[in-house]
């Protein structure tokens, strides 16, 4: 299904209980996270989109120009592009709050958008690379957000992780970061962290 120029996936949960974007890593779809989506919130409207740039037949959110460095262009691009589309079916399912899961690029779009627009209730960012020094854009007061990453991760070194959950918590956030002992991959400290995160909503 396309809506607003993404291909997704969408379970339709009640009114007034929240909506859980699940957003895949580089080389991921629409499927990586939908039914983990739907085990972590039963209730909710749960929606999964696939990423709107190839790179090399692998779906992205935005577009790079080298491992590590953004397009920041693509990056402002897809900032807009996703708060408008998650704000308007969080409309129309009237939802009671947004929530936000995302690993790898998926997190990075995740956690630009809550920088930039700030309309995540709660968040998990899931190894998470934010290479450059965010701008402030208000407070993030109320929101939570959980960060979980690898002490080896070549991806997203830990001096970046820790940079950005500073740059969070200095504007607000309620920011508690998982470290499992690996690299990239998700392990399962990480999922069991996600479950106890979501377990309030």
């Amino acid at each position: 299904m396309t809506e607003a120029g993404y291909v997704h996936r969408l379970h339709a949960g009640a009114p007034d209980k929240p909506i859980l974007l699940v957003l895949h890593g580089t080389g991921g779809d629409e499927n990586q996270f939908f039914e983990f989506g739907r085990r972590l919130l039963p209730e909710a409207t749960v929606l999964s989109p696939r990423g709107d740039v190839s790179e090399h037949g692998a779906a992205r959110f935005f577009r790079r120009t080298a491992e590590g460095v953004y397009d920041m262009a693509d990056l402002s691009r897809a900032t807009e592009k996703m708060a408008a589309y998650v704000k308007a079916l969080a409309d129309e399912h009237q939802a009671s709050q947004i929530l936000g899961l995302g690993f790898s690029n998926g997190a990075n779009i995740l956690a630009n958008v809550l920088i930039e627009k700030g309309i995540f209730d709660a968040a998990v960012l899931m190894h998470p690379l934010i290479p450059f020094q965010p701008e402030t854009h208000g407070t993030l007061a109320g929101r939570k957000v959980l960060v979980t990453a690898g002490k080896r991760d070549p991806i997203a070194p830990v001096p970046v992780t820790e940079a950005l959950s500073v740059h969070l918590k200095d504007r607000g956030a309620d920011v508690r970061t998982v470290w499992h002992p690996g690299g990239h991959e998700i392990a399962p400290l990480e999922i069991d962290a996600v479950r106890d995160f979501f377990s309030g909503y």
